[in-house]
């Protein structure tokens, strides 16, 4: 388990070393160009990470204000852009309005099939059944499925 170790660590450090140093921005590499310390990173195995992590960048607390996107044109590197906060479907105001105008659209659209359909069965019933005479109304006939008077 010990020499694992032996060979583990200067490949964890040297992996890590290099992700670090690819991942710096141009103007935080201190002492050498960015090629130089790669080589440097990996052909020598255990002072080559270890000396870009104590002299090629900047560790003074610089890291915290980094952010992984870059800032564009006119903004400063280090100065985060404000995040647009995401807000639930049932929080938000234009979401519902929508959802109301939706509601009222599909009434409007039923009434109008209700409507047709009612048209329709006077105009199959024709004109001496479009009414009951005795004033009952159809009620659904459980065993056709269909209506059936009152009797």
């Amino acid at each position: 388990m010990l020499r694992a170790l032996f060979y583990a660590i200067p490949i964890v450090l040297a992996i890590f070393a290099i992700v670090d140093c690819v991942q710096t921005p141009d103007g935080e590499v201190r002492g050498l160009p960015r090629f130089a310390w790669l080589v440097l990173i990996v052909f020598i195995p255990i002072a080559g990470p270890i000396a870009w992590l104590m002299v090629g960048t900047e560790r003074d607390g610089a890291e915290s204000q980094r952010t992984s996107w870059s800032a564009g044109p006119g903004n400063e590197p280090g100065l985060r852009r404000p995040v647009r906060r995401v807000i639930a479907p049932d929080d938000d105001p234009e979401f519902l309005s929508q959802l109301g105008r939706s509601n009222s659209e599909h009434d409007a659209l039923l009434k109008q099939w209700e409507r047709d359909l009612r048209r329709r069965e006077d105009d199959q019933r024709g004109p001496d059944e479009s009414a009951p005479k005795d004033g009952s109304t159809d009620e659904a006939d459980p065993d056709t499925g269909g209506t059936a008077p009152r009797a």
